[in-house]
């Protein structure tokens, strides 16, 4: 495990606020969000990545049930561009628009928001209350080949819960998926 894998964002403690770059071309700020919404996921991707590709479509529904409930997903793209083109940019903008993505998509070009959140792999998944407070981190759900064969669907049970006032069990997961493609 690397050095970058062992830092990050604590279950209970204040997520990193950031300020992106969207593919609307906007800049995004997190606090802003929170002012908006009950809660936030955000959930680092990539264009290449097999494991994120699978679960496009299922975050696509997460951001379609809980968008009327106050809490929306923000997808990152923390990967260097110089080491897989595929996350470049404008390849990000050709990516949401052929997966039609119904939340918004962000470039971490210097890697400071993945470090923040101790993000590894893609995806990954961190859901965040509306004080700021980390309160999940981790899987999408428990199959990432067979939608239809999930039994745990630990981020969709994680927002549920988080909007309902309850508590979030599991708290964590590990992450499966590719490894982020750190600058040298």
């Amino acid at each position: 495990m690397s050095l970058k894998e062992k830092q990050g964002t604590p279950i209970g403690s204040y997520a990193p606020d950031f300020e992106l770059l969207g593919i609307d071309k906007d800049v995004h700020h997190l606090s802003r969000y929170l002012e908006r919404w009950r809660g936030v996921a955000v959930i680092f991707l990539s264009n290449n990545c097999p494991y994120s590709a699978a679960h496009i479509d299922r975050l696509k529904q997460l951001q379609t049930r809980f968008h009327e409930q106050g809490f929306t997903l923000i997808g990152i793209n923390s990967n260097d561009a110089d080491q897989s083109p595929e996350d470049s940019f404008s390849q990000m903008q050709q990516f949401a628009r052929s997966r039609g993505l119904n939340f918004p998509y962000l470039w971490d070009p210097t890697q400071d928001v993945a470090q923040g959140f101790g993000a590894s792999k893609t995806p990954e998944a961190f859901v965040i209350d509306e004080q700021g407070v980390l309160r999940y981190s981790g899987q999408i759900d428990d199959n990432t080949q067979y939608p239809e064969a999930v039994n745990k669907a630990y981020l969709k049970n994680a927002i549920a819960a988080l909007l309902a006032g309850e508590t979030i069990s599991p708290k964590s997961t590990p992450t499966q998926g590719s490894p982020l493609v750190w600058r040298n």
